[in-house]
């Protein structure tokens, strides 16, 4: 199978929708977030942030303002703008993402990121959510 291209600043919405679903697993499979999902708790939060700040980052590098993205999203300007800006930890992970992306190209390999984690992390997202 040939890898798909995700292009780093897209151009209309179909590479729009590629760049921030390769952001939004790239940053759900980075051990810190993989930590922080194992929280019950929180997991819904972050996850809803986490795309938030993904979807907004790739509307951002496709030269869409922040209106137009709050607009588009159904979120707050200052949301949008906090995201972009690193004040949320959300949008510092994201950017740790994209940033990584610029870096080493847009790979999201399961088998690397998660090792032999996979099978604790399922275990241990299962035993929490049975508590």
């Amino acid at each position: 199978m040939v890898p798909e291209e995700i292009p780093l600043t897209p151009m209309g919405r179909d590479e729009i929708h590629k760049l921030e679903t390769a952001l939004l697993i790239g940053t759900l499979l980075s051990p810190e977030v993989i930590e922080l999902l194992k929280d019950p708790n929180e997991r819904l939060t972050w996850v809803d942030s986490l795309a938030v700040a993904a979807a907004a980052l790739a509307r951002e590098r496709a030269h869409m303002t922040v209106p137009q993205i709050a607009e588009e999203l159904g979120r707050s300007e200052a949301t949008i703008r906090n995201h972009l800006t690193k004040k949320t930890k959300a949008g510092q992970l994201v950017w740790q993402t994209y940033e990584r992306f610029v870096r080493e190209g847009v790979k999201i390999d399961v088998e690397d990121l998660l090792g032999q984690s996979a099978a604790e992390l399922s275990l241990g997202l299962g035993a929490r959510t049975r508590n």
